[in-house]
């Protein structure tokens, strides 16, 4: 395939409907378990390291998505710990898996709620330590990956586990080996799609839970933009409603 904007489209464009159809039934198991930790109370809690943090600020915190939603990342243990900034220079931090305890610590959680954790590779440290957390402490977990990039690496995980084999729902965001899409002469690829279909599963999801918050005669706790007339107003009226479940942080 020729390296263009034209084939990066065709590139994107397979594998948004290849997602579309094999995730159809995950994306509806997922809005079920949404609507399900909501009306419990629960708060959708999103976490995923680098690149896929992209994807829990699809998930919490945006305009058109749910207010009850909180975003963990790994600054957390700056901003709401007492770590020292520099640690954040670490390029292996998302490798130990002891900072999955200090996030966890740290994180407004609670029982009922239901947790997304992403990661393309689903292999490292403390995506894994994370999760096992997530499960050892009685929550639902969904996962959002790559089957075949995690399929083809060993986990960095003392328990040899990935994210995949932990989490009650998976869905595949149909990244392949590496997640860019077309291959360079001398080796390695350009073109990164675990970015596009894991949005898009997200909105899928969030879509599909407000379908039936309406199905119900309910009015879905949604944001709308800041930058339109009464925007910030309701926004800020819905997070009063979570004081203290929900964290709003750059």
């Amino acid at each position: 395939m020729t390296i263009s904007a034209q084939s990066y489209l065709y590139a994107i464009t397979a594998t948004i409907q290849k997602v579309a159809v094999t995730q159809q039934e995950g994306v509806q198991r997922a809005a079920d378990l949404f609507v399900d930790a909501l009306d419990r109370g629960g708060v959708i809690q999103a976490f995923g390291c680098g690149h896929s943090e992209a994807l829990s600020m699809e998930i919490a915190g945006r305009a058109g998505g749910l207010v009850p939603t909180n975003r963990i990342a790994l600054r957390d243990i700056v901003l709401y710990g007492d770590e020292d900034p520099a640690r954040l220079d670490d390029q292996l931090l998302e490798r130990d898996p002891a900072v999955a305890h200090r996030l966890y610590e740290l994180a407004p959680i609670k029982p009922d709620d239901l947790f997304v954790v992403t990661s393309n590779s689903g292999v490292n440290g403390v995506v894994v330590e994370f999760a096992q957390l997530v499960k050892e402490r009685g929550h639902t977990l969904i996962a959002i990956t790559s089957a075949q990039h995690s399929a083809a690496v060993e986990s960095r995980h003392p328990s040899g586990r990935r994210l995949s084999e932990i989490a009650d729902l998976v869905l595949d965001n149909g990244a392949p080996f590496g997640d860019a899409a077309l291959a360079l002469p001398g080796g390695g690829a350009v073109g990164a799609i675990s970015s596009i279909t894991g949005a898009l599963l997200a909105q899928q999801i969030v879509v599909e839970v407000v379908a039936r918050l309406v199905a119900a005669g309910r009015t879905p706790p949604i944001y709308l933009s800041a930058n339109v007339p009464g925007g910030f107003e309701h926004n800020q009226e819905l997070e009063s409603r979570y004081a203290g479940r929900i964290r709003r942080s750059a």
